[in-house]
């Protein structure tokens, strides 16, 4: 599991379809669908249900939405701490 999953998983639940994940993380379609299908098999569950007209959450992803964030969150500070320490050194 690594940011870049965590943050196409969290964009595909915002947006409930792949595409407009991708194009909001400025990534390709099957790039997103790459990363989801990559942590999906990493926690052994499905997060969404794929459909022609999008992507639904499945209750396990709705389960993890809130704690995904606040990794990315929490990883946000992380990077923002350090900018801030690596100006100073």
């Amino acid at each position: 599991m690594n940011e870049r999953e965590l943050q196409a998983f969290v964009a595909v639940a915002e947006h409930g379809r792949m595409d407009l994940a991708a194009k909001a993380l400025g990534y390709s379609q099957p790039a997103v669908s790459y990363q989801i299908k990559c942590l999906e098999m990493t926690l052994g569950a499905k997060l969404f249900v794929r459909t022609s007209s999008g992507a639904s959450i499945t209750r396990t992803g709705a389960l993890m939405l809130p704690s995904a964030q606040a990794v990315l969150t929490l990883m946000r500070g992380i990077k923002a701490t350090t900018g801030d320490l690596a100006l100073v050194a």
